[in-house]
């Protein structure tokens, strides 16, 4: 059986703290702040990744002899990657797009220690039902949308109510793949 090393999760995501506590991995957080601009011409899959590979860059403090992670979660549609809105209008209108849509979600993740990194993209596919100016309204008034990529958590209201199916893995729209990760950290130790 795969014993999981000590981890530092460089994020402030409640979801991704539960989703490894839920899972069994233990870890520290640290507080990471980095600049999160990407150059235009990267395809969504891409941006998640290289958002994940460069907050892993900005980290500063000693990670040995633990494993730092850490993950940027996007939503994409239309051409467009809809992050975490700024007020309720953005909140409104991102919700609005996603109605009766079908759009992906992406999660990069990056692995590192002080000899070595590894990161991979994580996407699933999600379907709303068609949602009407009340339920969006609704959900907002919650104060859920507000730190969330899309406007939304799967795990919460809309979640319940608003989706109406996924093709991929549940955590992955949640914040953290973490079944993928599992086996990416069982091979990342393997090679170290």
């Amino acid at each position: 059986m795969f014993v999981s090393p000590e981890l530092i999760l460089a994020s402030q995501s409640p979801r991704r703290q539960q989703i490894l506590r839920e899972a069994g991995f233990s870890f520290e957080v640290q507080a990471l702040n980095a600049d999160e601009s990407f150059e235009e011409a990267l395809a969504p899959d891409e941006v998640a990744e290289y958002l994940a590979r460069h907050k892993s860059q900005h980290f500063t403090a000693a990670i040995s002899p633990k494993i730092l992670v850490t993950a940027d979660t996007l939503v994409y549609l239309d051409g467009h990657i809809l992050n975490k809105p700024v007020d309720a209008a953005e909140a409104h209108s991102m919700l609005r797009q996603l109605s009766g849509q079908t759009h992906t979600v992406y999660t990069g993740v990056c692995l590192r220690t002080e000899a070595q990194m590894h990161s991979f993209c994580e996407e699933t596919q999600v379907r709303f039902h068609d949602l009407s100016d009340a339920e969006i309204s609704t959900y907002i008034a919650s104060g859920s949308p507000f730190d969330k990529a899309g406007s939304y958590g799967i795990q919460d209201w809309m979640g319940y109510l608003g989706v109406a199916g996924i093709n991929g893995c549940f955590y992955n729209v949640m914040g953290f793949p973490v079944s993928r990760f599992y086996r990416e950290l069982q091979a990342f130790c393997a090679a170290d």
